[in-house]
């Protein structure tokens, strides 16, 4: 595996593959298996595969989150070498930000629910740091993982309002075997707040089989009153929404796919989740 920390070394080594078919997993870093997952798929599915980590301060709302997000380079890369990546892209803040950065852009009403509005501008820069990630890479296939599905819908619109010629491929989400979700935050919890932390999943996975006798909104009340029993929990949202520009739903006629949402409070460290309803 390479290992670049400049854009133009990371370019420079990617065009001379060129004729290869390329397949991109950008990431953060703190690896965990559902990363891995995603990195596994797009070896199956491509030539050449690479891998991003750059923990992006632009979109990150609270300072304490972008302070507190955990960094372990040596790790990370032992963990891709394991799974067949061929180059790991790790630039630091300086290289992909040389000048601040002024671009916005509108995504319309997906960016406006649930994570949009609870992390005003986080969407923004997501869609500068991928788009800058797509011109540096220049992948055919990218892939991201539908525990943030709204991150990938925003994605999905970025790569269609610019027209860009890459296959955005979102892949199921990781769980670990109590049903938790594999996030790099998980590693932020307690012992006592990660024993809790799996009855976020189960209370979705619970009322979202429910469809037949339960309204949109007694479902998202059901689930509601089941994590207020948790004492540990601070619930930030709720939403039931469809699957295409993630509107609430209330009734199940309006919507040709369902999601429901979750963004739960463990102490300091803010979990997000999300169960196909249809």
């Amino acid at each position: 595996m390479l290992i670049f920390k400049t854009i133009n070394e990371t370019r420079e080594f990617l065009c001379s593959q060129k004729g290869k078919s390329l397949g991109f997993v950008p990431t953060m870093g703190a690896l965990h298996q559902g990363h891995l997952d995603l990195v596994r798929k797009a070896r199956q599915e491509n030539e050449l595969v690479a891998v991003s980590i750059f923990v992006n301060p632009i979109q990150f709302n609270n300072p304490e989150d972008l302070e507190k997000y955990p960094r372990m380079p040596e790790l990370d890369a032992n963990m891709l070498r394991s799974v067949g990546c061929d180059v790991l892209f790790m630039p630091d803040v300086s290289e992909m930000y040389p000048q601040p950065e002024s671009t916005v852009y509108d995504f319309g009403p997906i960016e406006k629910v649930m994570e949009g509005a609870a992390r005003p501008g986080h969407f923004n820069g997501v869609g500068i740091v991928v788009r800058k990630l797509f011109e540096i890479i220049e992948p055919q296939k990218a892939y991201f993982g539908e525990k943030d599905f709204q991150q990938l819908a925003v994605i999905r619109e970025l790569v269609r309002k610019l027209s860009l010629s890459v296959q955005i491929v979102g892949c199921d989400t990781v769980r670990e075997p109590d049903g938790l979700a594999m996030s790099s935050r998980n590693m932020r919890l307690t012992d006592n707040e990660r024993a809790v932390a799996p009855k976020i999943y189960q209370a979705l996975q619970t009322y979202a089989r429910h469809k037949e006798t339960l309204t949109p909104s007694s479902m998202k009340n059901s689930i509601v009153k089941e994590l207020h029993n948790e004492p540990l929990f601070r619930i930030d949202y709720i939403e039931i929404a469809d699957d295409t520009y993630l509107q609430p739903v209330s009734r199940w006629a309006d919507a040709s796919g369902a999601l429901v949402f979750a963004a739960v409070f463990l102490g300091n460290v803010r979990l997000i989740d999300n169960v196909r309803i249809f």
